[in-house]
């Protein structure tokens, strides 16, 4: 597909304030929809979200590597300092392309180069 037939805008899934075991399958549901073909760029909100254990965390690594494999780019707000920490210790901050708010994330420029896929 080339880049004139993408659409202009990102798609932006808001995320609950809360992400575990209980809700993380409906999590992913919501990003493998939004990763639908032809997309450029979801935003996976988290600005609401307070809490992420490692089931959400490993949702949004699967996201990612579905963008990677899809051409497409996926951008995570984490404006939450808890959550930015767990994303930290596990290492995922250095494959997820974090953003401190949904005003960044939308100004951001092109997609960063293919960071690679990571096991999920």
């Amino acid at each position: 597909m080339r880049d004139q037939e993408r659409p202009a805008s990102p798609v932006i899934v808001l995320l609950p304030a809360e992400i575990d075991m209980t809700n993380a399958e409906h999590v992913a549901g919501q990003l493998r929809a939004a990763l639908a073909p032809g997309v450029g760029v979801v935003i996976a909100d988290l600005g609401l979200t307070v809490f992420c254990d490692s089931t959400g965390v490993r949702q949004l690594v699967l996201a990612h590597n579905r963008a990677v494999a899809g051409n497409s780019e996926l951008r995570v707000v984490v404006p939450s300092a808890g959550v930015l920490r767990v994303l930290r210790i596990l290492g995922v901050d250095r494959v997820l392309q974090i953003y401190p708010d949904l005003a960044a994330a939308l100004a951001a420029g092109p997609s960063r180069e293919a960071q690679g896929h990571v096991p999920g």
